[in-house]
């Protein structure tokens, strides 16, 4: 993982955007200390073949909502 500082991602930005387009991974930092970034999300079928989604996924715990709106109007 390459550091850079904040002014070299500046002054360098051409560079830095081909270092992650390769797929290198970059941390920007100020003083010396990453700054902070929102988590990642997940790309859709990130997760294939590593979870499995049971066939009744939509109906788990359908018992238990029903039972709270019986009586409800």
């Amino acid at each position: 993982m390459t550091t850079v500082n904040i002014q070299d991602a500046n002054t360098n930005l051409w560079r830095l955007i081909e270092l992650v387009g390769t797929g290198l991974p970059a941390v920007i930092s100020k003083a010396g200390t990453p700054i902070d970034a929102p988590a990642r999300p997940l790309r859709i079928g990130s997760l294939a073949g590593v979870i499995a989604v049971p066939d009744d996924f939509d109906r788990i715990g359908s018992g238990g909502i029903a039972a709270l709106f019986d009586g409800a109007a």
